[in-house]
């Protein structure tokens, strides 16, 4: 799923139009609709700042978000700079292999979360 769609779809989810959000963002609707639709004019995605506050208005976890964005969270970020021998070794992975560490080590809401909202 692309990011504008996720935005959409959470956003109806909770009941609330565009206007509706946008306001909770303090953007204008036809931004947020542009976000959806995915037509900005600069860029792909919005900011860093405003995809966060996208997740908390929408009550949803940030980092899915960022990630849907092609953003890399901060945790992730750090992580990858302490041991960058480990993200060498998970990019080589192909997706069975990482599939089956990921039930190691992540509870099963959460891996199935993961594996069934793949960004495209």
């Amino acid at each position: 799923m692309k990011f504008g769609q996720r935005v959409r779809a959470l956003r109806q989810e909770k009941g609330l139009s565009q206007r509706a959000l946008a306001a909770k963002l303090s953007v204008n609707f036809t931004y947020l609709s542009k976000i959806e639709n995915e037509r900005l004019d600069f860029g792909e995605y919005p900011s860093e700042d405003l995809i966060c506050r996208i997740a908390v208005a929408l009550e949803v976890d940030r980092d899915e978000l960022l990630i849907l964005a092609k953003k890399i969270p901060v945790a992730i970020r750090e992580r990858l700079f302490e041991r960058p021998d480990v993200f060498r070794a998970l990019a080589k992975c192909d997706d069975k292999t990482l599939d089956r560490l990921l039930t190691h080590i992540v509870p099963e809401t959460e891996t199935k979360r993961w594996t069934t909202q793949k960004p495209r």
